[in-house]
C-alpha cells in the first residue's frame, strides 16, 4: 500500500516535538514531558495543511482558487473586508494561529476604505498588505531595522498594489465603488447601505475584490519563499 507521506511528516514532527519536550523538561528538573493534546493537534494539523497545499499549488493553481473562495463567501456572509481577506489566508494557507489572530483583531476598522468612511484605501488592499507585513516586516525588537526588511515588504505590498491597479486602477475604496457599480456609496449611512447592498456589493462585487484580494496576496507570498515550514 502506498505510503502517505503527509502522515509520515506528522510522525516524525509528534516524535520530535516529545523529544525536545522531554529534553527541556529534564533540563529543568521536572518528571513530566506532557504537551497538551491540543498543541499537538494544532502544530501537526497546520504542517500537514501545508504541505498539502502547496502540493495543490502544482494542481493548476487550486490552492489559489479555494482561497478566492473563502474570501468571496466570508466577505458575502460576515462583511469586514480587511478581516475577510485575513480570514481566509488563514484558513486557505492553514496558518491560523495566535499570532495571525492578532492581525485579524487588529483589521478590524479597516472595512470600507477605514471607519466606512470610504476615501481611504480598500480594505481588502489593506488586508493583504497586513499579511504580507506579518510575513516579512520589521520587529519591535529590531526597531532599527539595519538589514531594511521594510524595504522587502514595501517590495512586496507593491506587487499587490499593482494587481489592484491592473485590475481597478486604484486601490481607493470610493472609486473601486465607482468602478463597479457606477458610483460611490458613503455607506456609513443606512439608505447608501441599503443602496449599496442593492448594487450588488456583497453579492459578486466586493465580494470578488475580497477573493482576487486573498488569491493576489496568496501569490506573492508563496512566489516569495515564505509560505515555506
Amino acid at each position: 500500500m502506498p505510503r502517505n507521506p503527509s502522515l509520515n511528516s506528522s510522525t516524525k514532527i509528534l516524535q520530535l516535538l516529545f523529544t525536545v519536550n522531554c529534553c527541556v523538561f529534564t533540563r529543568e528538573g521536572f518528571h513530566t514531558a506532557k504537551m497538551t493534546k491540543r498543541l499537538l493537534c494544532a502544530i501537526v494539523t497546520q504542517s500537514v495543511r501545508r504541505k498539502e497545499l502547496r502540493m495543490a499549488v502544482d494542481e493548476k493553481g487550486s490552492l489559489y482558487d479555494e482561497i478566492y473562495r473563502i474570501g468571496f463567501e466570508y466577505e458575502r456572509d460576515y462583511r469586514g473586508c480587511a478581516q475577510c481577506v485575513i480570514a481566509a489566508l488563514q484558513d486557505g494557507l492553514g496558518i491560523r494561529n495566535p499570532a495571525t489572530d492578532a492581525v485579524f483583531k487588529s483589521a478590524t476598522g479597516l472595512a470600507g476604505g477605514v471607519a466606512q468612511e470610504t476615501d481611504g484605501s480598500c480594505g481588502a488592499y489593506a488586508g493583504g498588505a497586513m499579511m504580507i507585513g506579518h510575513h516579512v516586516g520589521r520587529v519591535r525588537d529590531d526597531f532599527a531595522d539595519p538589514e531594511e526588511v521594510r524595504k522587502r515588504t514595501s517590495a512586496l505590498v507593491s506587487r499587490l498594489h499593482t494587481k489592484f491597479i491592473e485590475e481597478y486602477g486604484t486601490v481607493t475604496c470610493s472609486a473601486i465603488h465607482t468602478r463597479l457599480m457606477g458610483r460611490p456609496f458613503y455607506i456609513k449611512d443606512p439608505q447608501e447601505l441599503q443602496k449599496f447592498d442593492a448594487a450588488g456589493a456583497h453579492t459578486d462585487k466586493c465580494t470578488k475584490v475580497v477573493g482576487l484580494a486573498a488569491r493576489w496576496t496568496a501569490e506573492i507570498l508563496n512566489e516569495a519563499g515564505l509560505l515555506e515550514d
